[in-house]
């Protein structure tokens, strides 16, 4: 049975809390994830870099998920291997 009554208070009351407590239960798939939050422009640098550090070859780095937020900033989750094999 599941107690409704809190009415969203408590644990998981925002949908930032809801991302924190899902990440967390990820699997250990290997590969290590990096989250930012940036200005679409700085957003687009950082991916860029981070693909140039890690390449996608080597890695399997890239874009694990991303969403637009409020005033033209993106949320965006990086992943990759930890080592080139």
């Amino acid at each position: 049975m599941v107690d409704r009554s809190r009415g969203g208070q408590g644990r998981g009351a925002t949908p930032r809390d809801l991302a924190t407590r899902i990440a967390r239960r990820q699997p250990a798939d290997g590969f290590l994830r990096e989250t930012f939050t940036l200005p679409r422009p700085a957003a687009r640098a950082k991916a860029r870099e981070f693909l140039e550090a890690w390449p996608k070859a080597a890695y399997m780095s890239g874009v694990e998920s991303w969403r637009e937020l409020p005033g033209d900033t993106i949320e965006f989750t990086m992943r990759r291997l930890p080592t080139a094999d």
